[in-house]
């Protein structure tokens, strides 16, 4: 539901750019897609980064976590 509510406030606020200035919007509008694929390496980077780091706390905690069970 959160994420639902932020795209309409995403494009509410796009709508109120276009009334106040079209040509900042229509570029935005034309812009998003190239950005886009610009951070999409970045994107990747980060989940590669917590997958590796949720692995290492996986791997420090097994040891307590099977003594625990015990």
């Amino acid at each position: 539901m959160d994420q639902r509510r932020n795209n309409v406030l995403k494009f509410l606020l796009w709508l109120i750019l276009l009334v106040i200035c079209w040509p900042i919007a229509i570029l935005a509008l034309l812009l998003y897609p190239f950005i886009w694929l610009l951070l999409l390496p970045f994107r990747l980077l980060g989940i590669t980064l917590t997958a590796g780091l949720e692995l290492f706390k996986a791997i420090v905690t097994f040891p307590a976590r099977v003594l625990n069970r015990v």
